[in-house]
Parts: C-alpha cells; structure tokens; sequence
C-alpha cells in the first residue's frame, strides 16, 4: 500500500547517507597552515556539523517510518491511534502524528 512512500523514503535515505559521507571526509581534511585560513575553514565546519546534525535527524525519522511501513503501524497517529491523512503522508512521508495532534 505505501511502496511508492517507501521508495521515496529509500533514496532520500541513500542521498543523506552520501551526503554525510561527504561531510565527514570534508571535516577530516587536514587544516591549512596559515592562521587565517585555518580559522575560516574552522568556521565552515562548524556549518557543516550543523547541516549533519540536520541529515542525521532527518535519517533517523525516514528510518522510523521505514520501520513502521515494515510492521504495518505506518500512516497511524502515534497520539490518537487515527489515520494520518494521506495527503499529509504524500507531502511529509516521516509524519508521525495527524494534523489535529500536530497542532
């Protein structure tokens, strides 16, 4: 019934992971010689932790809707146990609770 959400969850899942494979190998590039460029480039990783922290909170969430798809609880209010409507799920495929208890 959701192949189609759980396909799109699967390449977004695999894009993230490249991306912070990306990351990673920016952050453990050995730092310039010269002061200021050392203080720049310490700047930009410090951008870059934050869009990874960013990537593995959205890897985390696709991974839980994954799950629930794999155990049959997906496209269920985790709050009122009602159906999130399919619209919202198209729109926003991690949602985990419906409109009414998103608030």
């Amino acid at each position: 019934m959701y192949e189609e959400i759980a396909s799109r969850l699967e390449r977004r899942l695999a894009e993230l992971t490249g991306h912070i494979a990306e990351i990673d190998d920016e952050m453990r590039s050995a730092l310039p010689a010269d002061w200021e460029e050392q203080a720049t480039e310490l700047e930009g990783q410090d951008a870059l932790q934050g869009v990874e922290k960013q990537k593995l909170q959205e890897i985390q969430q696709i991974r839980a809707a994954l799950q629930r798809i794999a155990e049959g609880r997906y496209g269920l209010c985790v709050k009122c146990g009602e159906p999130i409507d399919p619209k919202r799920l198209q729109a926003l495929p991690t949602a985990i609770s419906c409109r009414a208890c998103a608030g």
